[in-house]
């Protein structure tokens, strides 16, 4: 996966917060993610593990934040 992007390859939507299981986003962001300017991209990524907190996502297993 590109460095640009939060994707883990788990892609489930939550049904109650409406965002990805595996990296957080929307489908909206998702659907116009290759769309978006670079900054665009980054500045969502920034955003998404406090996103997925206050949702109470766990990061999954692959994910970026996990160690």
């Amino acid at each position: 996966m590109s460095k640009e992007t939060p994707c883990v390859a788990v892609c489930m939507i939550d049904p109650k917060t409406k965002l990805c299981f595996g990296c957080g986003r929307t489908l909206p962001e998702i659907a116009r993610w290759h769309a978006m300017e670079s900054a665009e991209r980054l500045a969502v990524m920034a955003l998404l593990p406090v996103r997925m907190n206050q949702a109470g996502l766990a990061p999954l297993a692959g994910s970026p934040k996990r160690t």
